[in-house]
């Protein structure tokens, strides 16, 4: 039997999963990291954890399952997406990490959006935003103009740790297309938009297919992570689009909603020349010469673990979600907004912030706790209602993360979207995306897609009840009210959060 690794750098744990020929998942580690936040709306992680974290993964996972090193033939990664590291020419990193959820980049977002007006859109098919990493090198460009001018590449998560394992420099397409800088719909890094802020196209990696041979292990590493230097290493992609790869996102009108600390819904698209004018994202697909266009909620998951260490700390996540089955649907009267993190698709806006409305005596923790995930599932739908506005049938959904871990969510999820919720049987989201690329890179497959009905299979099938849907359709109109009427609200309180 051989096998592949599919490696996943999260924003709080690295997670490893190994696979069969099968597409049976044998075994999984996970290794955590610390996330650090020196000031206010800042979000940085130091490079070197998630490379010596990964390392540990594989010794645990190899040492966990007993497969024989031989019988591993390839590796391949998804990664958290936009994430700045700079390197010098000896690869060491230059600064801590800036991540995709750090928001300190406004001013450099409106120079962006002031230098290149709709040429932006035009190239790069997206909207200057705070979590893109564009926006982090000029900052830095700004600020520590001594870091960069000793920077030999940049690199997003994932190829960092790609580098460690390897000693070679790549970015996939799906992972640049994040970063502001890529041609997207020409696979190129783009010398307009470089030029435009001075920055030399010398720091751009090479470009990669997600499913291309970048290397093997260096022996070092091989002896430390348990694994043979033989072993094949592929460019992997950006989170999403392994994500999409896991859950069989590979033909027209395929849809998924993952949810994790981030939520996304995320559709596939084959034409090259859609451009959503920034209402939702246009990326590269992890399948070649494929795209697909997506929408986030900052604080998905995010909203749900911040609600219970807030309010329910001593509780497990099942303790805090039991019996909200019972509360029906709407929550009696109380409504939540999820930008505790600022808010990206439709209202891009970092300054935003969340609600809780309609609260009175009789509402107890678990109507609150029912009205988190109502909310975070209706920031959800606008993606979903942007997607069909844009001409596409989505009368399916795959669900994938930790909001396909309920069946009471799951449900919510077909009612609130009126489509029908597909869990799969062996969910393992990005990191299963990852080592498909793996096994399709090694050659086991003709494609991506055979990869898939090997793969990935249903388990259970949830749909949409009529008579729900159409009572949250009520409560989803007062939801999209909410933003208007509170972003002055919420600008006259900006002052008082210091």
């Amino acid at each position: 039997m051989k096998y592949v690794i599919g490696i996943d750098i999260g924003t709080s744990a690295v997670k490893s999963v190994l696979v069969s020929e099968e597409g049976r998942v044998v075994c999984e580690h996970a290794e955590s990291y610390p996330l650090h936040r020196p000031n206010p709306g800042w979000s940085e992680q130091n490079p070197e954890d998630w490379a010596e974290r990964t390392i540990a993964s594989l010794r645990k996972l190899m040492e966990k399952s007993q497969v024989a090193p031989s019988d591993v033939e390839g590796i391949s990664f998804s990664g958290q997406m936009h994430g700045l590291v700079l390197v010098d020419a000896e690869g060491k990193p230059l600064r801590p990490a800036i991540l995709w959820n750090d928001t300190r980049t406004t001013p450099q977002c409106r120079r962006i959006e002031q230098t290149l007006g709709t040429r932006l859109l035009d190239i790069a098919r997206n909207r200057a935003l705070e979590g893109f990493t564009l926006p982090k090198l000029l900052w830095v460009q700004e600020h520590e103009p001594e870091i960069l001018s000793r920077a030999s590449l940049f690199l997003l998560p994932k190829d960092y740790v790609r580098y460690c394992l390897t000693g070679g420099f790549a970015m996939d397409y799906s992972d640049a297309a994040g970063t502001l800088l890529l041609d997207v719909a020409g696979k190129t890094w783009s010398a307009d938009i470089a030029q435009a802020f001075d920055l030399p196209l010398s720091l751009c990696p090479k470009l990669a297919e997600s499913s291309g041979l970048t290397g093997t292990l260096l022996p070092d590493v091989a002896e430390a992570a348990g694994l043979l230097p033989a072993t094949k290493v592929f460019a992997g992609g950006a989170d999403n689009a392994c994500g999409a790869i896991g859950a069989g996102i590979l033909g027209e009108g395929k849809t998924m909603c993952s949810i994790g600390t981030s939520g996304v819904v995320l559709s596939y698209e084959s034409r090259k020349d859609v451009n959503p004018q920034g209402k939702m994202h246009f990326f590269n697909h992890g399948e070649e010469d494929a795209f697909y266009v997506m929408g986030v909620t900052l604080a998905a998951g995010h909203s749900l673990s911040w609600f219970k260490q807030t309010f329910a700390k001593e509780s497990s996540f099942d303790e805090l979600l039991e019996g909200i089955e019972d509360v029906p649907a709407g929550s009696g009267g109380l409504l939540f907004t999820p930008y505790i993190s600022g808010e990206r698709t439709p209202h891009p806006d970092a300054d935003i912030r969340g609600s809780f409305i309609g609260m009175d005596s009789g509402h107890t923790l678990k109507h609150f706790a029912r009205a988190v995930l109502e909310g975070i599932t209706f920031s959800l739908r606008e993606s979903i209602d942007l997607i069909r506005e844009s001409g596409r049938e989505i009368a399916e959904v795959t669900a994938i993360g930790g909001g396909a871990q309920n069946e009471t969510w799951l449900q919510m999820q077909a009612d609130i979207f009126n489509a029908d919720i597909v869990k799969l049987e062996s969910e393992q989201g990005p990191a299963m995306g990852a080592a498909m690329l793996a096994a399709y890179g090694c050659g086991w497959f003709p494609s991506l897609e055979a990869c898939a009905k090997q793969f990935i299979r249903p388990a259970e099938v949830f749909s949409p009840n009529p008579e729900q849907v159409k009572r949250y359709d009520g409560l989803f109109s007062v939801y999209r009210d909410v933003y208007g009427q509170t972003r002055e609200l919420n600008e006259r309180l900006a002052a008082y959060r210091q």
